[in-house]
């Protein structure tokens, strides 16, 4: 029963990211970086030279807007008696031999 629950959940996600429309609003930009060399020090068993951090300047880019319409997912469990039909079986008794009633080839 549980996998009953599990499979439902999954297929209610499936459709519901399977009908979305999804409208691109606006243009994205990638983020404007600029970078000056800096020096890395030298070693040399002494060290000869400080080193020095470049210089970054960074500007944020932008993010693409979208507009996303999804649809309307109405989700209800409900409980159900189900009539189960009632087995019965014979055993054999552990004395008499088993027999098969079609011989392997």
């Amino acid at each position: 029963m549980l996998k009953l629950y599990k499979l439902f959940a999954v297929s209610a996600v499936a459709l519901a990211l399977g009908a979305c429309d999804v409208n691109k609003t606006e243009e994205g930009e990638l983020p404007s970086v600029d970078a000056d060399g800096g020096e890395l020090p030298e070693y040399d068993v002494v060290k000869k030279d400080d080193g020095e951090m470049p210089d970054i300047d960074v500007e944020g880019g932008n993010m693409p807007e979208y507009d996303v319409d999804t649809a309307d997912v109405d989700v209800r469990t409900e409980t159900k008696e189900v009539e189960v039909p009632v087995v019965d079986i014979d055993m054999p008794d552990e004395d008499e031999e088993e027999v098969d009633p079609e011989p392997k080839n």
